[in-house]
């Protein structure tokens, strides 16, 4: 994907279009709900928040999946160079690490193979970001050990 071609001002004008659309009101909420308040501790968690179709929690985390699927099949389908994406975008990572343990189980239950297929292509197509999500996931797991250990305070 876009190996051996530089990134172009016309890659970087489309990571910035990217970039300005998630400084919208609406999805700095939607981002900052899924990305800050909801903790997920198990597929049950997850599907929970799927299936409280009509909520507000539920809107927000439609567009944030949806948001990244869209951005990761500009990478799939080579319409940005993926190295500048993701030096641009590591919330597709994150999005990525926080949901991946609960992907196989999630797709099974919601009787979706295809969700966040695309994101996971995208991540899975960069070594560095596939490096970046075992990262990110040490860096929950202590965050998830010391609020746990404040909430026993």
């Amino acid at each position: 994907m876009a190996k051996g071609r530089k990134a172009s001002t016309t890659d970087a004008d489309l990571c910035m279009k990217l970039f300005k659309l998630r400084r919208e009101t609406e999805m700095r909420k939607a981002r900052n709900f899924m990305n800050f308040e909801f903790h997920p501790q198990g597929v049950d968690d997850v599907l929970k928040l799927m299936q409280a179709l009509g909520t507000q929690e539920n809107a927000w985390a439609r567009q944030v999946f949806s948001f990244w699927e869209y951005a990761a099949s500009f990478i799939l389908h080579e319409v940005v160079h993926p190295g500048l994406f993701f030096a641009w975008n590591g919330e597709l990572v994150f999005v990525y690490a926080k949901f991946q343990p609960f992907l196989k189980e999630l797709r099974q239950k919601m009787e979706n193979p295809e969700f966040l297929a695309g994101v996971e292509k995208a991540v899975n197509s960069s070594p560095e970001a596939r490096k970046r999500v075992g990262m990110i996931q040490k860096r929950m797991a202590k965050m998830a050990e010391k609020a746990q250990a404040a909430k026993s305070q």
